[in-house]
C-alpha cells in the first residue's frame, strides 16, 4: 500500500473515531438535566457510564475475533452505522430505563469499531511509522470527548438536549457514504487485511504470553483513572466551582484533551524514533506514562483552585498522551499477527469492564467517599500498576518480542 493511501486511510478512520467518542459522551455533559427531566438518580448517571462500558467490554473479545476473520471494511462502515442509529434513538428517550437500554445498545455497536479498525491502520503502517500513525488516529478520541462534552451541553442550553442525540446520529450516518465508498476502492481488503486466524479462540493464545498479561494490567489502572476523570470530572467542576453547565463540559474537556493531545503526536514520534534502539521503547513509554499520571489524578480532586486543578489536567493529559499513544502498538509487538484485532478486543474487554466501576462506583460513593479521594486511591493504584509493569518488561518483553517475530517470519516464508 502507498504511504499516501495508508495516511488517507488514517484520516477517514480518524473522523468515524471522532463520531465514535462524540456520541458515548455527550450524556456525561447533560447530567443536571437528565436529573430533572428523566428522573435520574446518582447510581443511575453513573450507570449511563458503567452501562456501557460493561456491555463494550463483554463484546470487545467477540467483535476481536470477528475482526480477525472477517473483512475488517466491512466492520468498521457497519459499527458507524449501527451505533449512529442507536445515537439519534437515545434522543428519544423519555424514561431512565429507556436512556440505559440505548446506553447498552452503543456498546454493543460500538464494540466493533475498534479492535477491526485499529488493526486495520496499524497493517497499513510498518514498524518505522505504526505510533504516528495510531497517536494520529487516537487524537479522534480526544476530539470526539471535547465535542460530546461541548456540544452537548452547548446544545441543551441553546436548543434541547435531545437535538444533540439526532443531529450527532444523523451525521453518522451520512458519513458511512464517503467511508465506505474509499475503503472499498483503495484495495485495502485485498493488500493487507487477509491475515489468516488461527482455528481456535484468540484468547486462549493471548493468555499465554506474559508481557500480554502485564500490558492488560496496567491498562486496566489506567482506564480507570480515564474513565473517572470522563465521567464525573465535569459534574465534579460544576458543583466545586459552581460553574455553568457549558463551561464545566469546556473545563473538564480542553485542558486534559489537549494536553493528550500533545502527548499522543509526541509519544508517537518519540516511539517511533526510540524503537530503532530498542524494540521495547513503546512498552517503556507506556510505563513511564501512567507512572507519571498517578500524581496528576491525586492534584486534580485534592486541589481548591481551578487553575491548579486545570495544570493537573495538563500533566495527566501529557502523560496519559503517551500511554494512548503506544498501547496497542506495543501488544502488536508480542502477539502473533493473526490475533491483533483480538488483542485489541481483549484489552478492551479487561480495561472496559473494570474501569466501568469507575462511573458507577463514582455516583455509588461521591457522597459517602466524595470523588476526590476515589481519585487519591486511583492515583496510588496506577503508581503500582507501573511499577509492576517495568517488571513484566524486564523479565518478558524480549523473549515474547522474539517468537512473535518468528512466528510472523514464519508465516511469510509459507
Amino acid at each position: 500500500m502507498t504511504r499516501r493511501h495508508a495516511w488517507w486511510l488514517v484520516g477517514f478512520m480518524w473522523v468515524a473515531y471522532l463520531l465514535n467518542y462524540g456520541d458515548r459522551q455527550v450524556a456525561f455533559s447533560i447530567f443536571p438535566l437528565l436529573k430533572t427531566e428523566l428522573n435520574f438518580s446518582d447510581t443511575q448517571l453513573g450507570l449511563t457510564g458503567s452501562l456501557f462500558l460493561w456491555v463494550y467490554a463483554i463484546c470487545s473479545p467477540i467483535a476481536g475475533q470477528i475482526g480477525d476473520r472477517f473483512s475488517k471494511r466491512t466492520l468498521v462502515v457497519l459499527s458507524l452505522l449501527l451505533w449512529s442509529g442507536v445515537t439519534f434513538l437515545t434522543g428519544l428517550s423519555h424514561s431512565a430505563s429507556m436512556m440505559l437500554t440505548c446506553r447498552a445498545l452503543i456498546g454493543v455497536t460500538e464494540s466493533l469499531f475498534i479492535p477491526a479498525a485499529i488493526a486495520l491502520t496499524a497493517s497499513a503502517h510498518g514498524p518505522q511509522t505504526r505510533s504516528r500513525a495510531i497517536a494520529v488516529f487516537s487524537t479522534a478520541q480526544l476530539a470526539g470527548i471535547v465535542l460530546g462534552g461541548w456540544y452537548g451541553g452547548f446544545v441543551a442550553q441553546r436548543f434541547h438536549w435531545r437535538l444533540a442525540f439526532y443531529s450527532l446520529g444523523i451525521a453518522g450516518i451520512c458519513y458511512a457514504i464517503p467511508y465506505l465508498a474509499f475503503l472499498k476502492n483503495s484495495r485495502i481488503e485485498n493488500q493487507m487485511e487477509t491475515v489468516e486466524a488461527g482455528s481456535g479462540l484468540a484468547v486462549t493464545v493471548l493468555a499465554k504470553i506474559p508481557s500480554y498479561r502485564f500490558l492488560c494490567l496496567v491498562f486496566t489502572a489506567f482506564t480507570f483513572s480515564l474513565w473517572l476523570l470522563y465521567t464525573w470530572l465535569p459534574d465534579f467542576l460544576y458543583e466545586k466551582f459552581s460553574l455553568g453547565l457549558a463551561d464545566a463540559g469546556f473545563e473538564a474537556t480542553v485542558y486534559l484533551q489537549s494536553a493528550t493531545l500533545a502527548g499522543l503526536l509526541g509519544g508517537g514520534m518519540m516511539a517511533d524514533w526510540l524503537y530503532r534502539r530498542t524494540k521495547a521503547a513503546r512498552s517503556w513509554l507506556v510505563c513511564a506514562g501512567v507512572f507519571f499520571c498517578a500524581p496528576c489524578v491525586h492534584l486534580i480532586g485534592n486541589t481548591d483552585s481551578l487553575f491548579t486543578t486545570n495544570l493537573a489536567a495538563v500533566g495527566f493529559g501529557l502523560s496519559g498522551g503517551l500511554c494512548l499513544a503506544n498501547f496497542m502498538v506495543s501488544a502488536f509487538e508480542i502477539v502473533p499477527a493473526n490475533t491483533q484485532a483480538s488483542a485489541v478486543g481483549c484489552l478492551n474487554f479487561i480495561g472496559g469492564f473494570v474501569s466501568g466501576f469507575a462511573a458507577l462506583l463514582g455516583g455509588m460513593w461521591k457522597k459517602s467517599i466524595g470523588i476526590h479521594h476515589m481519585l487519591s486511591y486511583t492515583a496510588l493504584v496506577c503508581g503500582l500498576a507501573a511499577i509492576l509493569f517495568a517488571f513484566g518488561i524486564k523479565s518478558f518483553f524480549q523473549r515474547d518480542f522474539e517468537q512473535a517475530y518468528r512466528k510472523a517470519q514464519g508465516k511469510a516464508g509459507e
